[in-house]
């Protein structure tokens, strides 16, 4: 545990750095996008003065850095805010999107894996629509969404976030649905070949010439046994829908923290585009550790493995 914990950190600190370095190098001048292009000299160097811009990168880097460190992740020179605020007001719009993105793609993308791995007739339709629907992009799916869905049939909000759980649900069904597409399809494609793969097992023939349920052969011997693929490629979808809510949250106007990184980057606010970053960092890291720690007590055998 201290190792994973050291891990984090590790990546933690290097993505900081890569992250804070990228956009120091980017080409724009912050104090001219909060002027604007008709400012005074004057007026420019005292925002530069006010902000530390003309700094040095390691001066401004270690500033925020020992800000973090003390729970404190800077003010954000566009909104006049603190960066904490501003993600606590929109984590929530953005948290309820991915989980109820994953949700179409854990019922969604395992069921037709499933069905299309033990109903061979099924399972070519579903490599086939799967196969489609990985070929989307989500700004693509969105923009179909929208005109099908909400412009010509008027059934789903065309913006917004809502107000209350269930309006809220309701503004989120097509961003979700637009979000979870591709993911939907790639989980069935991995699912259905995990599947396969395990009922073709010599334990499966055997439980079979045993005369055991077929019920019961799928849920003990197949099923389970795929389980470690699919909670894999499982963790890698909640990561890739993190990283989707950017282009959805745009296309749908959401105020969710894919969209503020959006509108801090292109005015190139470092303490917000470094504290969404890390925070979007974060949760790949702990994606991934879960995920370890879930298929290691799927099988014990992957803890023998990893011990020294």
């Amino acid at each position: 545990m201290l190792t994973r914990l050291a891990g984090l950190l590790l990546t933690l600190l290097v993505a900081s750095v890569v992250i804070y370095g990228a956009l120091y190098l980017a080409p724009g001048d912050p104090s001219t996008l909060l002027a604007g292009n008709k400012a005074t000299p004057r007026t420019l160097e005292s925002i530069r003065e006010q902000w530390h811009l003309d700094d040095p990168f390691y001066e401004r880097y270690w500033a925020w850095l020992s800000g973090a460190v003390r729970g404190d992740l800077g003010e954000s020179f566009t909104y006049k805010q603190s960066v904490g605020s501003l993600i606590s007001d929109r984590i929530g719009t953005t948290t309820l999107l991915i989980a109820y993105a994953f949700a179409l793609v854990l019922v969604g993308g395992v069921l037709l894996g499933i069905v299309g791995a033990l109903r061979p007739r099924a399972g070519a339709g579903i490599t086939a629509v799967s196969s489609v629907g990985i070929a989307v992009p989500s700004y693509v799916a969105a923009i179909v969404l929208i005109t099908v869905f909400a412009v010509e049939l008027g059934w789903f909000p065309v913006f917004g976030d809502g107000t209350g759980f269930l309006d809220r649900l309701w503004h989120l069904t097509l961003p979700a649905i637009a979000l979870a597409l591709a993911w939907n399809a790639y989980v069935a494609q991995l699912t259905k070949a995990a599947v396969h793969e395990e009922s073709l097992r010599d334990h499966v023939a055997t439980a079979r010439s045993r005369g055991v349920a077929e019920g019961a052969i799928v849920r003990r011997h197949i099923v389970r046994n795929a389980l470690i693929p699919i909670t894999t490629v499982l963790g890698i979808t909640i990561a890739g829908l993190v990283a989707g809510t950017v282009v959805i949250e745009q296309s749908f106007n959401l105020n969710g923290i894919g969209s503020l990184l959006v509108q801090a980057t292109s005015s190139k606010d470092f303490a917000l585009v470094q504290g969404i970053s890390l925070l979007l960092v974060t949760i790949f890291v702990v994606v991934n550790v879960g995920v370890d720690l879930l298929n290691a007590a799927l099988d014990p055998r992957l803890r023998t493995e990893r011990r020294p």
